[in-house]
């Protein structure tokens, strides 16, 4: 007995390792971003990247913070949008793929169809442009971040899939006993899909807090650029400066713009930018694997 334990302890051992190993190759270059961001920039040229920063430097953080009131207006302006978006999203594309998943609608190999369709081809971006800012008039607002892409057809198709994978008999039972089918959906269908919906919310929200094409495009009020745009604006702003005051030096300028942070600013903004949805996926975490691999396996 003791020797048939030994020897299952040994692979669980090597298991172990390897996942420690594996663990380490995801960690540790966050933990180098987070190093890099707080290290000096000449350092940082100089000597290299370091798990631990030589010359403890915070000049990349004031430098992205130097006007935190347009700081803040992005944060709010991004978390309005894509709660929002998700939110709506979610919703629309679950209705829109729950009759998609019932054998008794009869449209729903061409429904699905068209929804295929838009996954290969587009409109492109000049008449999506012309379509949203002249017909729609959404140019300039912050409703150009929520309502042109609120459905997206591989995750209508995912959802669709799950609904596939529910027992029918539920939804049988609760039509003989006079339920109608919103009720059907938001009563039964949807207290079920707990995997799928915080799976396609997740994937959601990352694709709305990371969206700085939007803002390029449409929008041209600085209270209503998103956060990645504005630090993407930042970090263009901080490269002219710092080009131009090494190309043509100007004499009187107090500050050293020859030396202001360009690396390490992007690390800055890095961790400026990804820091809340650091602290949100662990809440998604135990959803995400299973709600991803039923809804695009079955189906």
């Amino acid at each position: 007995v003791k020797k048939m334990k030994k020897s299952k302890r040994i692979p669980n051992i090597i298991i172990n390792i390897m996942f420690c190993l594996g663990s380490l190759v995801f960690i540790l270059p966050f933990v180098l971003i987070i190093s890099a961001s707080f290290s000096d920039e000449q350092t940082l040229l100089s000597e290299g990247y370091k798990l631990i920063p030589s010359v403890f430097s915070t000049e990349a953080y004031k430098y992205v913070f130097r006007n935190p009131q347009q700081l803040l207006d992005s944060y709010k302006v991004t978390i309005i949008y894509s709660i929002v978006a998700t939110v709506l999203g979610v919703v629309v594309m679950a209705m829109l793929a729950y009759p998609l998943s019932r054998p008794n609608y009869k449209y729903k190999k061409i429904a699905t169809f068209f929804i295929f369709f838009t996954m290969l081809f587009s409109g492109g971006l000049i008449p999506t442009y012309i379509w949203i800012t002249r017909y729609l008039h959404l140019g300039d607002t912050i409703w150009v971040y929520i309502l042109p892409c609120l459905v997206n057809a591989f995750h209508v198709i995912v959802i669709r899939s799950f609904f596939q994978g529910l027992p029918q008999a539920l939804m049988e039972s609760a039509k003989i006993d006079g339920a109608r089918e919103l009720q059907t959906f938001f009563k039964i269908v949807m207290p079920l899909s707990k995997p799928v919906i915080a799976t396609i919310s997740l994937l959601t929200l990352l694709s709305r807090w990371n969206d700085w094409n939007t803002a390029l495009i449409y929008i041209k009020s600085s209270n209503l650029y998103s956060l990645q745009y504005l630090l993407q604006k930042i970090l263009r702003e901080a490269e002219f400066v710092k080009n131009m005051a090494e190309s043509s030096p100007v004499a009187g300028v107090d500050l050293d713009l020859s030396n202001l942070p360009s690396v390490t600013i992007r690390f800055a903004m890095c961790m400026v930018a990804a820091g809340p949805m650091l602290i949100i996926f662990p809440f998604f975490q135990k959803y995400f694997a299973k709600g991803l691999t039923v809804g695009a396996v079955k189906g």
